[in-house]
């Protein structure tokens, strides 16, 4: 079986070692001493300080938004993993839908300020499979009208912009590691901010509001990463560089493989150090990919349709036309990519799809 992506696994001597020294601690919870470790070499890793670990990838956007997006109105993308919209709803907020590219992927800035109202207090966009937004607009827009920006950068590890991580941009990003990314503890997150003082607040709120043991600094929750996914992190960071690497070869692969079809692929951003952390293949119509994807599952092999369907179609949304996402996300589908996949698979996928497009 070969599915859109496969979990790496350390060594597992590797992982039983940081074990120990837990067992040794008597520590789970509660920011031990792998906490702090898996903290400082993100840190330095990413090139981004003021680092907080959480239990998962949604959970930095709730206490964003909580922090900053005061019950208003948000601006986001209907492009995105449904956790961006649901964090929006849950938290209490409006989101308001802006379409997007149709070649980036990501929101349009071009169609950020007509979103705008008297109750939009922040935007939240994402930087779809890891392919920055125009940061710098976006940016611009935000400060003009006096609102926060906050990026869901759940697949934008180790991505760099302008030579810089792209988690240095906004007011706060947010990361995903899930075991199904190419870094991961297990399930597990972090965001980022620059200012002290908000993360500050941002570092109080995901511990329950605890300034110490008997006063607290406003209401919390509890997003606290343990020191059993700070483990896994630590025994999988070492091998992240390598499996970027082999990531690039699939990647390339595929693309050459591709080079003569009519499918479309997503179009990076200028200045972007990518991680190949997703390939997506954009069909000429819904029927094209549906019959690709049902040969590929006779095979075994488990494409996904990221992103689909379009976030502005859900229940427990206002429904707003946003034509090239609702277009794109009726034909857009991601194909295996991960390190261990071998040249014989590659080549039965895309002779598999090949197969299809030329009937």
């Amino acid at each position: 079986m070969i599915n859109v992506t496969k979990t790496f696994l350390p060594p597992l001597e590797e992982y039983q070692k940081y074990l120990q020294q837990i067992w040794e601690s008597n520590q789970i919870a509660n920011g031990g001493k792998l906490w702090f470790e898996l903290k400082e070499k993100l840190e330095k890793y990413l090139g981004s300080p003021n680092l907080i670990l959480t239990a998962n990838g949604t959970l930095p956007l709730q206490i964003a938004l909580k922090v900053l997006a005061g019950n208003g109105e948000v601006i986001t993308t209907p492009f995105s993993y449904v956790a961006t919209t649901a964090a929006i709803v849950w938290e209490n907020c409006t989101p308001v839908f802006v379409d997007i590219h149709p070649e980036f992927l990501t929101i349009d800035e071009t169609k950020i300020e007509a979103a705008i109202t008297e109750k939009t207090t922040a935007i939240l966009a994402t930087h779809v499979f890891g392919n920055p937004c125009n940061v710098e607009e976006t940016d611009r827009i935000a400060k003009k009208h006096g609102l926060k920006v906050i990026y869901d950068a759940a697949h934008c590890f180790g991505v760099k912009y302008k030579d810089q991580s792209i988690f240095n941009y906004g007011d706060v990003s947010t990361c995903s590691f899930h075991a199904t990314k190419i870094f991961h503890t297990g399930e597990g997150g972090a965001m980022f901010c620059k200012d002290p003082q908000l993360y500050e607040e941002l570092f109080y709120r995901h511990n329950f509001g605890h300034k110490n043991a008997t006063e607290f600094s406003g209401l919390g929750i509890n997003a606290k990463m343990n020191e059993l996914q700070a483990a896994m992190g630590l025994a999988v960071l070492p091998y992240v560089d390598s499996d970027i690497t082999q990531r690039k070869v699939i990647y390339d692969f595929y693309k050459e493989a591709f080079i003569d079809t009519q499918l479309n692929m997503i179009k990076l951003r200028d200045g972007v150090k990518w991680n190949y952390s997703y390939f997506p293949v954009i069909f000429s119509h819904e029927n094209e990919l549906l019959k690709v994807q049902k040969a590929l599952n006779k095979k075994e092999i488990f494409p996904r349709r990221y992103f689909y369907p379009s976030l502005n179609s859900l229940e427990y949304v206002q429904k707003k036309i946003c034509l090239n996402s609702e277009d794109i996300s009726s034909r857009i589908l991601c194909l295996p990519l991960y390190g261990s996949l071998n040249i014989h698979q590659l080549e039965i996928i895309t002779r598999s799809i090949e197969e299809i497009l030329k009937q």
